[in-house]
């Protein structure tokens, strides 16, 4: 158990420094900001993030805000993507009332989202116009690199800090969110390429989109979990049933 932790906090370490990787360089090769769209997609960002559904059978949760990441990620600089995608994630990772904060989750949580916003960023931008991936196709890189970023060292983390078999768990994140990541790239697809007040009146208007899906997720993770704890109940008494 002692060699595990030592391992999960060397991998929370590494996140951490691949974050602020991130940061650095884009903080670096920061070009005139856009503060108005900034400031629109950050806020959109930050309400979302509370919108979270906890992933049944798994440790963590999944909050509505992957559009505005990757709107930022599409429009935006280095380093306003990633500031967009550290701020929603610090405010999604706060506990709720009663509950305590852990600040080790915490800094994976950031880490994981703002290097995972990062990578994306730098992949939509290589093949944006460069490789024959303009439009839709680039942004499907970005998000698929977005996806697995984020997917990948949450199941690394699982399996170093519960023991969980990797594959195993990261199968079933990807059952849980991949459907969501779909619907969350075609939205971004709808949002990009507006400019102005059409970018900004299309951006609200994936609001009561997200806090849509968010309802339905609730729902159906609720009867997923609903079917599980009646499937327990009904087994001993099959097992006796069948004993008679």
């Amino acid at each position: 158990m002692k060699n595990k932790s030592l391992t999960a906090m060397l991998f929370i370490s590494l996140m951490a420094m691949a974050a602020m990787a991130v940061i650095g360089r884009g903080a670096l090769s920061i070009h005139p900001l856009h503060p108005f769209q900034f400031a629109s997609l950050l806020l959109l960002g930050v309400l979302t993030s509370r919108l979270k559904v906890r992933l049944p059978g798994l440790t963590g949760n999944m909050s509505m805000n992957l559009p505005f990441v990757l709107l930022a990620i599409v429009q935006l600089g280095l380093f306003e993507a990633a500031a967009i995608a550290f701020a929603s994630t610090l405010i999604q990772s706060l506990p709720k009332r009663g509950l305590q904060l852990r600040p080790t989750q915490l800094l994976f949580n950031v880490s994981t989202m703002t290097t995972a916003a990062g990578l994306a960023y730098l992949v939509f931008h290589e093949f944006d116009g460069r490789h024959g991936a303009t439009g839709s196709p680039a942004l499907v890189l970005a998000a698929a690199t977005y996806f697995f970023i984020n997917t990948l060292p949450v199941a690394t983390i699982i399996c170093l800090t519960e023991g969980a078999k990797i594959v195993r768990t990261w199968s079933g994140i990807v059952h849980l969110s991949f459907p969501y990541y779909v619907a969350g790239t075609g939205i971004t697809s709808i949002l990009t390429g507006k400019s102005g007040y059409m970018a900004w009146a299309l951006s609200i208007g994936a609001l009561p989109v997200m806090i849509k899906i968010y309802r339905s997720y609730c729902t159906y993770f609720g009867e997923m979990v609903t079917a599980r704890h009646d499937s327990t109940e009904s087994r001993p008494l099959t097992k006796a049933a069948a004993a008679r």
